[in-house]
């Protein structure tokens, strides 16, 4: 974009209630605090929603402080170029990356895909999330969405294998994937590989600490492994290829698509396969994701199915089918 002191900048912490709560390994929550930036020009609004996440030391008043700290340059004319040397990577950048897209894409009379040069985003098949509990309710939570062709279920540590073969159980015909959360140890993932396969798991997501995962380099896998505490950007990916079989790309991680994208292309170089992954949050924060989609083998961006409200205009979704967003939510 070229440089106009006419952009503004405006940011503020939002709050929505999820839909009962949403448990994995470090804790359980109620609702979703996101951060949203609106960067203005000429008239014309771009959008931008991101989820700062305390494993990662963010806060959303940080997270706020450091998107408005960008106000003087982004009124200069700061595009996304200039945004990645300026910003790093994290959920304020990402905030700032999708609103500075989506105001290019209203500013150009065109998608946000046609502008990148990419494909134009079709409908995909999302996971949905089961939250971590004990087995029994589990698998009672996961029975009333057995129905669903692709379940994501958090995992815990002590008794997963109990969990994993009463959700199996409870959903028989389910595409699996699980998500460890960094809760599994060395001393027990033998057995919970051994469960996963039994129960004909598909995907393993991070499975034991970043930085203490060496294991998985020598144990065999017989489930394929994703990386998603353990990757965040293109800078990381090199040294998995020992351990990990695919990597779980989050815009909130990458510091925004234009990352994203970029981290994509060079995981399908390096021969992984990928998964888009979200944060709870609204259609605002999932729409951007719906680009890495398209490539992705696994796609979990279920993220507002979890709260008890979306934003207007958001995503459509039919049951599992995740749709592209309309020009009046993003992008």
């Amino acid at each position: 974009m070229t440089s106009s002191p006419s952009r503004a900048l405006s940011a503020g912490i939002e709050r929505w209630p999820i839909a009962g709560s949403f448990t994995i390994s470090r804790g359980a929550k109620t609702e979703a605090l996101t951060v949203v930036a609106e960067i203005s020009q000429h008239g014309l609004t771009g959008r931008g929603e991101c989820v700062p996440y305390p494993r990662y030391g963010e806060t959303p008043e940080a997270t706020l402080a450091a998107i408005q700290a960008m106000q003087g340059p982004l009124a200069a004319g700061m595009d996304r170029t200039a945004l990645q040397a300026a910003m790093p990577a994290g959920a304020a950048r990402n905030a700032l990356d999708c609103a500075l897209s989506d105001l290019e894409a209203k500013v150009a009379g065109q998608r946000i895909w046609n502008l990148l040069g990419r494909p134009a985003p079709a409908p995909c098949t999302t996971a949905y999330t089961i939250s971590l509990a004990v087995p029994e309710a589990m698998a009672e939570a996961t029975a009333k969405v057995a129905h669903r062709p692709l379940l994501k279920i958090k995992l815990g540590g002590h008794d997963d294998g109990a969990r994993i073969a009463a959700v199996r159980k409870a959903a028989p015909t389910s595409e699996l994937i699980v998500d460890a959360n960094e809760a599994w140890t060395e001393a027990d993932l033998a057995a919970n590989f051994r469960a996963c396969a039994d129960a004909g798991v598909t995907l393993i997501e991070q499975p034991l600490p970043a930085g203490k995962d060496d294991a998985l380099s020598r144990i065999e896998r017989p489930v394929a492994v994703c990386a998603d505490e353990s990757v965040h950007d293109r800078a990381s990916l090199a040294g998995l290829r020992d351990r990990y079989d695919a990597v779980n790309i989050k815009l909130d991680k990458t510091g925004g698509l234009t990352e994203a994208l970029a981290m994509a292309d060079a995981a399908r170089a390096l021969g992984f396969e990928i998964m888009i992954g979200c944060m709870v949050a609204t259609s605002l924060s999932m729409a951007p994701a719906m680009l890495i989609a398209q490539a992705a083998r696994f796609v979990d961006l279920d993220g507002p199915l979890l709260l008890a409200r979306d934003r207007d205009n958001g995503l459509r979704y039919d049951g599992s089918l995740v749709y592209p967003p309309d020009a009046a939510l993003w992008g």
